[in-house]
């Protein structure tokens, strides 16, 4: 399952009145930490963990303090330091070596389901929204609200948690917003890794294809959605659904220009196109655009160069450099141990 919000209150939502359950927050990191602030997590008195709240080994003690505050009802702060070796956190092996302080609140209806409820519908809706956890000196009442945003738009909307002060208590607020949303131009086999791997992450996938033999149900059973319209209705999609990215992978010049052709206007924060460039160049040319009045750049060969050759790999690559691109990420070798002047390697050919 995935770990987005909207996952974990996709499977708390029905389960909501049915047994006790705490949400528990890392509302402030020191240090190198797995899960930074504004990571959230949902523990039942039935024993279901919802989301993480580091790499595996804190949950179950986590989980135990949740316990706690179950029969307390009051909501709790829990600091766990991977630098003491007399903290619990230490003697569980945690490797990381940082500081996380948690923030535990109880989650029931005479409380509002801490206005979660209203943080799940907004998120079904593509909406946005800032969502305030107040963090108590020590133990307190569990107070939290959210506050719809849906007017923000994504590139502008600040997303990082911090920790803010008001009416003298501390407030943890985060940006919440929708997962990405991808929308696949192209119904064919080597698009059902894209729409498998892409909602293994969360994402909201979609696919568009007019051919009667692409884009059936029984080849992509995680869409959600799979459209035939004619393409000059997928802009009033993008726009209505909050379409993030789009893949041109359809095999047919006519057709990806076709979707190009309508989408280059759009607020797209990645497009891209399959295979080599001279293909990039010759969609281009069929759909009639001026790619340098483009923006985002239209990505083409679409991916990054990890040495692809697979449906399922390239599927990787592509949704690695859209991650980058939505994220704003450079797509590098964080330990540097990939050289730089390494030669290119094609990743396209074999579907060209």
């Amino acid at each position: 399952m995935s770990n987005h919000l909207l996952a974990l209150l996709k499977s708390w939502y029905p389960l909501r009145d049915f047994c006790d359950w705490v949400l528990g927050t890392v509302y402030k990191t020191e240090g190198p930490c797995y899960r930074k602030a504004g990571a959230m997590m949902l523990f039942s008195a039935d024993g279901q963990q919802l989301g993480m709240l580091s790499g595996g080994c804190l949950e179950s003690d986590i989980h135990q303090q949740a316990r706690r505050v179950m029969q307390s009802g009051r909501a709790v702060t829990l600091t766990y330091d991977g630098s003491d070796e007399d903290d619990l956190s230490f003697q569980l092996g945690i490797g990381c070596g940082g500081t996380v302080h948690i923030l535990l609140q109880p989650v029931h209806r005479e409380n509002g389901y801490l206005e979660l409820d209203r943080v799940y519908t907004a998120l079904q809706e593509f909406r946005s929204g800032y969502y305030y956890q107040c963090v108590p000196e020590k133990n307190g009442a569990a107070r939290s609200r959210f506050m719809d945003n849906d007017a923000v738009s994504i590139e502008s909307f600040q997303v990082k948690a911090q920790l803010v002060q008001e009416d003298e208590s501390h407030w943890l607020c985060t940006g919440i917003t929708p997962p990405p949303h991808l929308l696949i131009v192209g119904g064919g086999i080597d698009a059902r890794p894209l729409a498998a791997i892409g909602h293994q992450l969360g994402w909201r996938i979609s696919v568009w294809d007019p051919r009667p033999a692409n884009a059936r149900r029984e080849y992509f059973p995680d869409a959600d959605e799979l459209l035939s319209v004619p393409a000059e209705h997928l802009p009033e999609f993008v726009r209505s659904c909050k379409v993030n990215a789009a893949v041109l992978m359809s095999h047919n010049i006519a057709l990806d220009a076709r979707a190009l052709l309508v989408l280059h206007g759009e607020s797209l924060r990645y497009l891209a196109l399959l295979g080599p460039r001279k293909r990039r160049e010759q969609v281009i040319a069929e759909a009639g655009i001026n790619p340098d009045k483009h923006s985002p750049v239209i990505a083409g060969p679409a991916g990054l160069q990890i040495g692809a050759d697979l449906p399922e790999t390239i599927a990787l690559s592509i949704l690695a450099e859209c991650q980058a691109a939505l994220n704003q990420g450079s797509g590098r070798s964080m330990s540097g141990v990939l050289a730089s002047d390494t030669p290119p390697r094609s990743m396209q050919t074999v579907f060209s």
